[in-house]
């Protein structure tokens, strides 16, 4: 169950006690799931009892053990408990395996709707190269989510932009219609000509910042080191390609399971690699790689799933919000996420791979997945090795 069902799930447990008569309450248009805060527990959070307190005229305890009860009996829902003032804490059955299965079934179409939905826009930019670019990338995450796309510029775009930037614009110039057409893709512009940078860097540098932001047009953006957000998602994307042939070498392949094998935790001092194992690749060759690898702190598989099933309502909010701005920042959070648990994926030694390596290695491919799909959307390269 994605965070987007899980949403639904609770709005029809709200929808069945407003139907039944225990609440008396607008049914909201959504319900916020995020991963539990301090003090709580299982998959899932949503703080819905507290905002229908009010409305209710009940105490937000009461209101949360009305939708617990229903919750409870909901299909993948295995356990609710409520915490703190009326916190709804969620536990969803088989989540772990069942995402990773979906995610590598989907490979990078993860997140993108089965079929159009009908829905038409018109992307209008001016001659300006944030602009056309975010356009452009806009126009990718709105195709993803089953929409029409048609892009425009109101001169055609400089040739740096097309060749260099990669950005296809399927009109420009003004247009015959009785009505000219509003220019509605406006992000701060640019301060200078981001092409020095190449595609992906900036595309990155345009791309990365909210629209309100100036973007920083600076040689930061190329350089391979942990301080560099694209760095850590590309350097992540890589490491999981690399796991990928190091696990071929090592005669085993992935399937999603439990990660943690029995009575053993996921990490152990010095759990952080397969040192001296001949068949490994090379790891730490640059300095930059081992500073990135040796930041991170121990993984946190709640924190890097919630990420990794927060994609399909990223590229929604995304579209919606014509902000694909939302997607770079995500991505910098399954990189994050993901950076800590990569170096915990194949066996120690002479340790022979088991079905927790196995189903590591799947969880691993689903974060490369993820990844990639998020970088292409934003018309950015996803390598290989790096």
């Amino acid at each position: 169950m994605t965070p987007v069902e899980l949403s639904r799930t609770v709005l029809r447990a709200v929808r069945r006690a407003v139907d039944d008569g225990e609440l008396d309450v607008v049914v909201p248009t959504g319900a916020k799931v995020t991963a539990p805060g301090p003090g709580g527990c299982g998959d899932y959070a949503t703080n819905l009892a507290l905002q229908l307190a009010g409305p209710a005229g009940q105490p937000p305890l009461r209101v949360a053990e009305i939708l617990r009860r229903r919750l409870a009996h909901s299909d993948g829902i295995s356990d609710v408990v409520v915490t703190g003032p009326g916190f709804l804490n969620i536990s969803l059955r088989g989540n772990q395996a069942d995402l990773v299965r979906e995610i590598l079934q989907l490979g990078q179409r993860y997140g993108h709707v089965d079929r159009p939905t009908g829905q038409l826009v018109q992307l209008h930019a001016p001659h300006e190269v944030r602009a056309v670019v975010v356009m452009d990338a806009l126009a990718r995450v709105l195709r993803s989510q089953g929409a029409l796309v048609r892009t425009s510029c109101v001169r055609r775009p400089a040739p740096g932009w097309v060749d260099v930037l990669g950005v296809e614009v399927d009109a420009y110039g003004t247009s015959d219609a009785p009505a000219p057409l509003d220019v509605n893709v406006r992000p701060v512009p640019a301060d200078s000509d981001p092409t020095s940078l190449g595609r992906d860097a900036a595309r990155w540098a345009l791309l990365h910042p909210a629209p309100h932001d100036r973007p920083r047009i600076t040689a930061d953006h190329l350089v391979q080191r942990e301080s560099n957000p694209l760095f850590r998602v590309r350097y992540a994307h890589a490491r999981t390609r690399a796991l990928r042939r190091n696990a071929s070498d090592l005669g085993f392949h992935a399937e999603p399971g439990d990660t943690t094998p029995p009575g053993r935790p996921l990490t152990e001092p010095g759990n952080t690699a397969t040192p001296g194992h001949p068949l490994t690749e090379p790891r730490n060759t640059h300095p930059a790689h081992a500073a990135v690898e040796q930041t991170q702190g121990a993984p946190d598989l709640k924190a890097l799933h919630a990420v990794l099933a927060d994609h399909p309502r990223v590229l929604a909010r995304a579209a919606a919000q014509h902000a694909p701005d939302r997607l770079a920042r995500h991505l910098v959070s399954v990189a994050d996420a993901a950076l800590p648990f990569l170096v915990t994926v194949l066996p120690r030694g002479a340790e022979k791979p088991s079905a927790a390596h196995r189903a590591r290695l799947a969880l691993a491919e689903a974060v490369g997945a993820v990844l990639a799909g998020g970088l292409t959307l934003l018309g950015i390269d996803a390598p290989e090795h790096l």
